[in-house]
């Protein structure tokens, strides 16, 4: 058996002293030479084609991890290609125009798995104003979605983009409130997007992202693998953002009982009215709709689900009022609109809040009168199903904006 002699160190000089060979040692690339302390290794000859094969091997663990990186960054650059490219068959003219960017339309049926994106063009809708929708994925220049163009101004964040519509062209849903209920719509908006949003967020992007990779619609190839490398770049940055912000930091049920809370808070302000505010929309509804709609048709057999098919009745009929009126062309089948509590396994309370599905206060209004009673409704507290005459829209609301 031979044996190969040599002396390890943590300095970076290895002292070779085999056969027929005068010892020597330097620093790598230098003649300088220095004294050296460590330990001397012997290793018998026959075991180095082990050592070799092992160093073989963790390298081409290396180059699987390479190939395997590179084939990721390659579909997740393939994926942003096909979402913020612009579609060169149309050319943007947004003089006079409302051009409103957003993410594509999903597969289920809802107008966006984005709360924003949907409380935008739910709002557009209600102040009655004409729009174009651009799908081509890309961000603004502060990275938000959405955003619009209108006269070549460029506006995101749906708070300013309101605002800015407002001072341009006169029409406003808060026309008829208060200052006291205008800081009150405030309030709700900023507990609806700054707390609410981040319990919603996680549910579709962290612990239901299969249910939500199975809504999106992207084209092409491999759209099974640019739908999962999507999900899981968001689910990635879902969580690292909820961190930031401090709701990340706590366990899947504080954040899941956060969310109760917010929505329950939210069916109480609601009570027995038509709107949040009352009788009449307010800009309000189109932030609160946008973000409930989620929980209502994108998270199927989900906590937020259950809580608002269930027990928060009120909030569902709310939702349903507001698709009615301002999406007709969004199909809903009604034969599954109340969650059925005999299924609920979170322990959820089967009991139904004693609210009118219709705004006792809202009584001028001729086409009110004509309304069901909450006692005549033919929704049971069951929940099993939900006819036409139980949720009744009219276009006194439209008229309320352009007043």
């Amino acid at each position: 058996m031979y044996w190969v002699v040599g002396f390890a160190s943590s300095r970076s000089f290895v002292v070779d002293l085999g056969r027929n060979q005068s010892p020597s040692f330097g620093l790598c690339g230098s003649d300088e030479r220095h004294l050296f302390y460590g330990d001397i290794v012997a290793v018998p000859v026959q075991d180095i084609g082990g050592i070799m094969s092992g160093l073989v091997s963790d390298s081409w663990w290396r180059k699987t991890l390479y190939i395997t990186g590179g084939a990721l960054l390659a579909a997740a650059a393939y994926l942003l290609h096909e979402l913020l490219s612009i579609r060169k068959e149309q050319e943007l003219d947004s003089k006079d125009a409302i051009i409103l960017h957003q993410f594509s339309r999903p597969k289920n049926g809802v107008p966006s798995l984005s709360p924003f994106c949907l409380k935008m063009e739910t709002y557009l809708r209600m102040v009655d104003l004409p729009y174009q929708n651009y799908f081509d994925g890309s961000l603004s220049s502060q990275g938000k979605m959405p955003w619009v163009e209108y006269n070549y101004e460029q506006v995101c964040g749906t708070e300013y983009i309101i605002d800015f519509l407002e001072e341009k062209l006169g029409m406003s849903l808060n026309k008829s409130l208060s200052a006291q209920e205008q800081a009150v719509a405030r309030a709700i908006t900023t507990m609806v997007e700054e707390h609410l949003y981040w319990t919603i967020a996680y549910c579709q992007w962290v612990d239901n992202v299969q249910e939500t990779q199975r809504m999106l619609d992207l084209p092409g190839p491999l759209s099974d693998l640019l739908k999962w490398t999507l999900c899981q770049l968001t689910g990635g940055i879902v969580k690292r953002e909820m961190y930031c912000h401090g709701i990340g930091c706590f366990t899947k049920e504080e954040v899941y009982a956060l969310m109760e809370k917010d929505m329950r808070t939210l069916a109480t302000l609601l009570g027995d009215k038509k709107y949040i505010m009352g009788p009449k929309l307010s800009s309000v509804d189109a932030t609160v709709f946008g973000h409930l709609a989620q929980a209502m048709w994108t998270l199927p057999g989900t906590r937020p689900e259950q809580l608002i098919k269930g027990e928060l009745i009120n909030l569902a009929m709310y939702c349903e009022r507001i698709r009615r009126k301002f999406w007709p062309e969004w199909f809903v089948d009604l034969e599954d609109f109340c969650y059925d509590s005999d299924n609920d396994s979170s322990g959820t309370p089967t009991c139904q809040l004693d609210l009118g599905l219709f705004s006792r206060t809202d009584t001028l209004e001729e086409s009110d009168l004509s309304l069901p009673s909450y006692s005549n409704s033919n929704s049971d507290h069951s929940g099993r199903s939900l006819s036409d005459s139980d949720i009744e829209v009219d276009g006194s609301d439209v008229e309320q904006v352009k007043g």
